[in-house]
């Protein structure tokens, strides 16, 4: 939800005039719920960034208790890599989540995944509006940067539909999770086990409380087909659930957007598409699916086509698939979820943008088009510096880490690296492996990951432009 950039032109405007959305308090932007000594004035780009950062220092801090370990004591890094990876939602772990952690490290993990999946202003903002309190201005600007609701005067009730939609379908897949867990863990462990995975899959977190993530149930219909909808439910996107309740649920037609249908649209070819290659890449390998029955080669490698653009989850050895397949695994982590979800990566419909953006220069088009509706340029500008920040932040993670860590293989740092910065949480096997100066490189691509490259620039540089003339334009030569 964090990971793009807020409208600035729009929301100056907006406040210069004086006007905004009907029922709105226009005397602050601060949050509702806190004391305005904790509240400096911060760009919305800024306060993302900060409420991250407060989060995973708090989770830190309640991990290094000794009431949160479980068979052995934990560091303070350790401590530190294991919170961050929860509030980015990413899945990446030093130590086994399931013997490493008491109950009530458990507890706070799955805390720090739903703060961290939501976004902490858009909780304390469906904390606010719950219980009557009024959003002002700034405050709303600040929580569009996290959803990214289109329209302000419906935050509200958008908010309003988020949460039944997060906590109903959290819900229903801990109901549904529930039988098969429980006949492998028994009726008491059952329960906790149910709504953890379920919590985990829907923010597409990664966290599993079994050692071998969710490998034994790699067979199994019930698990593996709820947590795939869990997954892809969550990585779709607030916006995009709430535009198709409404196109269900109302008795006049309801337009779905340009965004819902271009969301929509490369989900389901990234799925598709990951599907059928997967297959052909791992069929004859003996170690992943190549002695499996017909229809549990499909449910496998379904499976291990959904969870990784962001999930993490995995039912299969990743260490054990062909190098191809790796490479195919690590273009779908840096792809990663929609917009406005709990997913990582550079987005979905950032990748159909510039895709589309490509495909218009080829055809020596002025601007690119999708659905009979034409794309701004200045969206498709966006997209391309999403990406290219995005390729040189990893690019200088990933020498980082083959610095500091030059007795690991390539490919394995790179699928690490990717991962981390997709919020994926997938690994190769080498993340307990990692010196401290590799696991602190993991935790802050992590926390950019999460937070997104655009936003983490204009927290730095975000300012009022100074009133200027515009600059003559001269051409350069490119390509």
């Amino acid at each position: 939800m964090a990971g793009s950039e807020p409208s600035r032109e729009w929301s100056r405007d907006r406040v210069r005039s004086g006007r905004g959305p009907v029922g709105v308090d226009r005397r602050g932007g601060r949050h509702p719920l806190l004391p305005a000594f904790l509240q400096p004035p911060l760009s919305p780009a800024q306060l993302v960034a900060a409420s991250f950062i407060g989060l995973i220092l708090a989770g830190t801090l309640l991990l290094w208790l000794p009431i949160s370990h479980g068979d052995q004591s934990q560091n303070f890094l350790d401590s530190l890599f294991t919170a961050t990876s929860a509030v980015c939602v990413t899945g990446l772990i030093v130590v086994d989540t399931g013997s490493a952690w008491s109950p009530f490290g458990q507890a706070i993990i799955l805390l720090l995944i739903q703060l961290g999946g939501l976004g902490v202003l858009t909780f304390g903002t469906l904390l606010a509006v719950a219980t009557g309190r009024r959003l002002g201005f700034g405050h709303q600007l600040r929580v569009q940067e996290q959803v990214r609701a289109i329209d302000l005067g419906s935050l509200g009730r958008l908010l309003r539909a988020i949460m039944v939609i997060v906590f109903g379908t959290e819900l229903l897949g801990a109901l549904l999770l529930y039988g098969p867990m429980s006949a492998d863990v028994g009726p008491v462990r059952g329960v906790w086990h149910a709504v953890f995975h379920s919590v985990s899959a829907f923010n597409n977190a990664g966290f599993a409380l079994y050692p071998d993530s969710l490998t034994r149930y790699a067979t199994n219909w019930p698990v593996s087909v709820v947590i795939m909808l869990l997954i892809i439910l969550g990585g779709l996107g607030f916006v995009v659930i709430v535009n198709l309740e409404q196109r269900v649920r109302s008795s006049r037609p309801v337009r779905l957007t340009l965004h819902t249908r271009m969301a929509l649209a490369i989900t389901a070819f990234l799925i598709a598409a990951s599907f059928v290659v997967l297959l052909v890449f791992e069929w004859n390998n003996p170690a992943t699916i190549g002695g499996l029955p017909l229809h549990e080669r499909l449910l496998t490698t379904l499976f291990q086509s959904v969870t990784p653009r962001t999930a993490g989850f995995n039912s299969l050895d990743y260490a054990q698939m062909v190098p191809a397949s790796l490479v195919l695994t690590i273009l779908l982590m840096f792809i990663g979820g929609n917009p406005g979800s709990t997913a990582g990566g550079i987005k979905t419909v950032t990748f159909y943008v510039l895709v589309l953006g490509v495909w218009s220069v080829v055809r020596g088009q002025p601007e690119a088009t999708a659905f009979g509706r034409r794309l701004h340029t200045r969206t498709v500008v966006r997209a391309g510096a999403i990406v290219s920040g995005a390729v040189l932040l990893a690019g200088a993670a990933l020498t980082l880490l083959a610095l500091v860590e030059p007795e690991m293989e390539f490919l394995a740092l790179m699928f690490e690296t990717v991962s981390a910065f997709g919020t994926v949480g997938l690994s190769l096997g080498i993340t307990d492996d990692l010196g401290n100066s590799g696991k602190v490189v993991i935790i802050a691509l992590m926390y950019l990951g999460r937070i997104g490259f655009l936003t983490f620039a204009l927290a730095l540089v975000d300012q009022q432009p100074r009133g200027r003339g515009r600059l003559l334009p001269e051409e350069v030569v490119i390509g």
